[in-house]
């Protein structure tokens, strides 16, 4: 018979655990940028939705060994087990699934700005189906060669971090870094994120369903002793997280004399994963150590994958969940009341907690080194530089950024839409060949206005760079020309002439000359669409440099 009290515990961690997915969402947007806040969204969606559908229909079976709610079950090639069935079937069924989305999602924000929505789809169905269940088998069914052997792992630093932390770091790097990431030297070029406001909502939403993930994870409220196990998962989970953020908080603020934001969220971050394996057996002391130590670490994984491995992770996931989650699973090994060699003085459990985590991130990066590499031959992994410029918001959804909805107009009168014009590049010419206007400037000190698409930005501004041009000024602005707001539509209605939002971008040059900057200009941010934009010319009498009192061209160098 059902226990009332255990199955109203484990659907109030499924909520619980169902509210991470709105923290990754707003975690990945706010450390992005707005143009593919609506991708984002729409792949931590997918991660849940599609990747529930496949692990109900092929990795529950796989991985508990029933044919339970499923298509596929008991298959012959693992050993038997049995899941929790002190609990109705269903609602166990939807516990699992909270895991298995979680894992699956972690890899949207190292592969963001720029994949494919098509093969980030299959992506997440077969990493549901098959991957993440087949090595979820190994750790937590009784079957499993990992559990048999003593590896522990209540609530998944291994099972559900490691598999996402892996498989992130394996697509990030065939993906490739985004536009403008790297120099051409290798110097890694920091792109900010949108909000932080929006990036530590997110923070405290995941830190929200930790609670359901750890706690939850007892699958039991029945007995005075589980009560008490909770009751220190709570607490644990909490001292880690907390430790985990001052300690990045104040590496960062001794690296870089200023308390970095992103960092400090990913040392939380850093903390919640490491202690999840073990919140169950260790100390607070012991708690407060591995978020220590996981706090202090994410720093250093950050900044080596960026720098050194030259992978793009845009907020810091491969770090918080991959490296974190092995350094929580190893440290279990240490830190363990009942097994581990601080207590135990042998190290038998820290030896099988090793080789855990070496077995399963071999399993991720085998297994998704051929997904990724198959989705690259076939329909591509990444999309067109044109289109990551444009954001994949327009690109791959069609609409103009993440909070902007609504369709371009009827284009077909016009001329075909150019996809990427080459920038005037003076490389390409020779003394003889290059046209007199490029040559030489006429002296006079000029202000070159443009009011332009947001999207075109950094082409733009890769194309200024290789004219020498690197001092601009940037502003959001609003406004409509002659066509009054370009019209757009909302589920086929029309919406409303409204003001649209655009950059200004203003450039004083006296070396530079006018027509070399001009056609850069134009080329670079002409589509052939209505609202490219306009270029404004004025002549500047004259410009003081403040702090040295120097005027005219001198005040411009």
């Amino acid at each position: 018979m059902y226990s009332a009290i255990n199955t109203l515990w484990i659907m109030f961690a499924i909520v619980l655990i169902f509210m991470m997915q709105a923290g990754f969402t707003m975690l990945e947007t706010g450390f992005t940028r707005s143009k593919n806040a609506g991708n984002i969204a729409m792949k931590n969606l997918i991660d849940f939705v599609a990747g529930s559908l496949a692990f109900w229909v092929i990795g529950f079976g796989i991985m508990h060994n029933t044919s339970l709610g499923g298509v596929i079950g008991k298959l012959d090639i693992f050993s038997r087990g049995n899941y929790a069935d002190t609990y109705p079937g269903a609602a166990y069924i939807v516990f699992q699934m909270m895991f298995c989305a979680t894992s699956a999602t972690i890899v949207s924000g190292a592969m963001a700005e720029r994949t494919k929505f098509k093969s980030y789809f299959i992506y997440s169905v077969i990493i549901s189906a098959l991957i993440y269940p087949i090595s979820g088998h190994w750790i937590w069914n009784e079957g499993g060669f990992l559990h048999q052997m003593g590896f522990h792992d209540l609530a998944g630093s291994t099972a559900v971090h490691l598999v996402g932390g892996t498989a992130a770091l394996v697509g990030a790097k065939i993906l490739g870094p985004r536009t403008g990431k790297y120099t051409k030297d290798g110097k890694s070029k920091a792109i900010p994120g949108q909000s932080m406001s929006i990036g530590v909502l997110g923070i405290f939403l995941l830190w929200i369903g930790w609670y359901g993930f750890n706690a939850g994870s007892t699958l039991s409220l029945s007995t005075d002793e589980v009560i008490v196990t909770v009751s220190n998962i709570v607490l644990n989970t909490t001292l880690s997280a907390a430790v985990a953020c001052v300690v990045a908080l104040f590496v960062t603020w001794k690296r870089y004399g200023k308390p970095d934001i992103t960092m400090t969220f990913n040392g939380a971050l850093a903390g919640l994963v490491a202690i999840t394996a073990g919140c169950d057996e260790v100390s607070t002391l012991g708690a407060v150590c591995i978020g220590a130590v996981a706090g202090f670490v994410v720093v250093f994984a950050v900044e080596f994958i960026d720098t050194k491995l030259k992978v793009d992770d845009p907020v810091g996931a491969i770090s918080a969940h991959g490296v974190s989650g092995a350094i929580g699973t190893i440290l279990l090994g240490v830190f363990s009341t009942k097994s581990g060699f601080l207590y135990t003085g042998r190290f038998e459990f820290f030896g099988v907690q090793i080789l855990g985590v070496f077995v399963v991130f071999a399993w991720v990066a085998v297994t998704m080194t051929i997904v990724f590499t198959l989705l690259k031959k076939t329909i591509g992994l990444r999309v067109s530089e044109e289109d990551e410029i444009r954001g994949l918001d327009d690109s791959e959804h069609g609409i103009k950024g993440g909070y902007i909805a609504g369709l371009p107009t009827d284009y077909s009168s016009l001329p075909s839409p150019v996809t990427l014009v080459e920038q005037i590049d003076l490389a390409d010419y020779d003394e003889e060949s290059m046209p007199e206007k490029y040559k030489k400037a006429d002296g006079k000190i000029r202000k070159v206005v443009v009011v332009m698409n947001q999207n075109r930005l950094e082409a733009l501004m890769k194309a200024l760079d290789k004219i020498d041009i690197t001092g601009m000024t940037v502003t959001n602005v609003v406004g409509c020309g002659i066509q009054k707001g370009n019209m757009e539509y909302y589920r086929g209605a029309e919406l409303e002439t409204h003001l649209l939002p655009k950059l200004k971008v203003e450039i004083v040059i006296s070396t530079v000359p006018l027509a070399l900057l001009v056609d850069t200009i134009k080329k670079t941010i002409y589509t052939g669409r209505i609202g490219d934009g306009k270029i404004f010319i004025y002549d500047v009498s004259n410009v003081i440099k403040v702090r040295t009192g120097s005027e005219g061209k001198e005040a411009l160098e």
